[in-house]
């Protein structure tokens, strides 16, 4: 079978299993935000926090737990990576304190940036109960984000948006926790390694000698995968056959990383009552991970005037549709997790992944922040159609006004406004210039990449650049925790303006926002909005580069 119709049979099933479980994951996402009952395992948290789960919290109070949860994480999660040589399972890994900074601002950001080498760098010890941990809550913490902004659209008049404490609790105990049971035990099924061996020195035919790493490989695996997370237990991340042996685990490992965000839309319809917005938002991400998908396997097919195209820093179990569909899939979200080395894809294919993050990774994007991200999109759009056509801007009965559009403008820019300022900073200072591989348009590429990649909370990297070295940590780090928090802080003062407003009845003049014009609409402003901001970078860049 050629390598073509392999992948697009592998897309054909994936889209298959993504519609088969849009629906019900959606529903049980919405049942998990909209019922009052607690679980036995959820009372037992709440009593050992002192939460009490039946009272909500206003925007301010839901926005300080999530700050407060942060940092406690990352204070945890630091003393662990620098303790390491103390605790069990410890076979010589370790990391410089600016690495270790680096690398707990990652987890705790759902970004998975990784300065250091997986398996060298951190201890099973450490895989297991510091960065799998942190796989589950950050997640949570973005599903929890967006539950909150739905519940402002949806209710009248209210003055509060949920529970923090609630949301991520429930979202740990009855979404990711038994979908990554069931996930493990499968990709065990499909060859991924789950043991707590010691490291074992074999001699190949040649003489040559190799380390072959045990650990709880399967476990860290799944969560990566199906809370966007993106860390692998290997350098090699999900190229490596222990993390991802054949084609079956990596069409299984993709269906991970999209199958919650695509399902959101799903939830969002429901709670807000009308399931054509979910259907709206949902065609919306599948137009832009879909073109995605088209271009950047068009661009490496035709990287070489060979029929078999570019496979330079791809595997040969997996051919270059299967690279592509991971790629344009990993960097729509924001997973970060590879299966084949960016820095290697045409001008062109490297180009486009930049572009899915520089997106804002709406296409679909990460758990819970694709889809805030989208209805700030939403918000956008409303407001720029109300001006055009002269009535009031809603959403869903929500007025618009100035607060709101100052808001959601804010949002679309305090991310690129940490990517373009630290990468110009970083291009101009020699300490970071010198991490280079590349140089002219490719060296641009590679650092823009990295900040775009941090400041989005995704993780993949051009492989091009030394990022172990404290100048690169400590910002990188500064653009994860921007990236991360103050679009989030955003996120949640937008759903206080909603929640304290009143929905307006649908008029004649009431512009539909489940239409497929408004989909349209949807799609040009955030392609406007991202090319006017990021066209003249990408020109220097890899437009650049493809053209020379």
């Amino acid at each position: 079978m050629s390598d073509a119709v392999s992948g697009m049979l592998t897309i054909g099933v994936l889209v298959v299993l993504l519609a088969v479980t849009h629906a019900p994951l959606g529903g049980w996402l919405a049942r998990v935000f909209t019922s009052e009952k607690h679980w036995r395992v959820e009372r037992f948290a709440y009593r050992l926090c002192g939460v009490n789960p039946d009272k909500e919290q206003r925007w301010q109070v839901y926005a300080a737990s999530v700050g407060a949860f942060t940092i406690l994480s990352f204070v945890l999660l630091f003393v662990v990576i620098v303790g390491q040589g103390v605790l069990p399972f410890h076979h010589g890994e370790s990391m410089h304190v600016d690495t270790a900074v680096n690398t707990a601002v990652s987890f705790v950001t759902n970004t998975n940036w990784q300065s250091y080498a997986g398996e060298a760098g951190a201890s099973q010890f450490v895989q297991a109960f510091g960065l799998t941990v942190q796989n589950f809550t950050s997640a949570a913490v973005g599903i929890a984000v967006v539950a909150a902004l739905i519940r402002a659209i949806a209710r009248q008049q209210g003055t509060t948006i949920g529970n923090f404490w609630v949301d991520l609790v429930r979202t740990t105990v009855r979404v990711l926790l038994p979908l990554a049971v069931v996930g493990a035990v499968l990709l065990v099924v499909g060859g991924v390694v789950q043991n707590l061996a010691d490291p074992t020195t074999v001699t190949g035919v040649t003489g040559a000698t190799q380390v072959i790493p045990g650990g709880l490989v399967a476990s860290q695996e799944v969560i990566k995968e199906l809370g966007t997370n993106g860390g692998g237990f290997f350098n090699a991340n999900s190229s490596h056959p222990f993390e991802n042996p054949n084609a079956l685990t990596n069409l299984f490992e993709i269906f991970l990383i999209l199958v919650i965000p695509f399902a959101l839309p799903r939830a969002y319809g429901i709670m807000v009552g009308d399931r054509r917005q979910g259907h709206a938002i949902t065609a919306f991400m599948g137009l832009l991970w879909g073109t995605s998908l088209a271009l950047v396997t068009w661009a490496e097919v035709a990287a070489s005037s060979g029929v078999a195209g570019s496979m330079e820093g791809k595997e040969t179990r997996f051919g270059i549709w299967a690279s592509t569909l991971f790629a344009a899939s990993t960097t729509s979200t924001s997973t970060g997790a590879v299966n084949s080395m960016h820095e290697s894809y045409s001008p062109a294919g490297g180009g486009v992944v930049l572009l899915n993050m520089m997106l804002g990774e709406i296409s679909p994007g990460g758990t819970g922040s694709g889809l805030y991200g989208a209805l700030v999109v939403a918000i956008i759009t409303v407001f720029i159609a109300g001006l055009m056509v002269g009535r009031t801007p809603e959403l869903l009965g929500k007025t618009v006004g100035r607060h709101e559009i100052t808001l959601a403008a804010l949002y679309t820019l305090v991310t690129p406004a940490v990517v373009l300022v630290l990468s110009a900073i970083g291009i101009g200072l020699p300490v970071s210039r010198d991490a280079l591989l590349g140089s002219g348009p490719h060296g641009l590429t590679e650092m823009v990449y990295a900040y775009t990649s941090a400041a989005n909370n995704n993780g993949s990297a051009f492989a091009g650049l030394s990022a172990d070295q404290p100048y690169l940590n400590l910002t990188l780090a500064l653009a994860m925790a921007l990236g991360r928090f103050a679009p989030l802080v955003l996120v949640l003062a937008l759903a206080g303006r909603f929640v304290v407003q009143r929905r307006r009845p649908v008029t004649a003049g009431t512009m539909p926002t489940h239409t497929p014009l408004f989909v349209t609409l949807l799609v040009s402003v955030a392609l406007v909005v991202t090319g006017l901001t990021y066209f003249p970078t990408l020109a220097l860049g890899p437009i650049a580069e493809a053209l020379q």
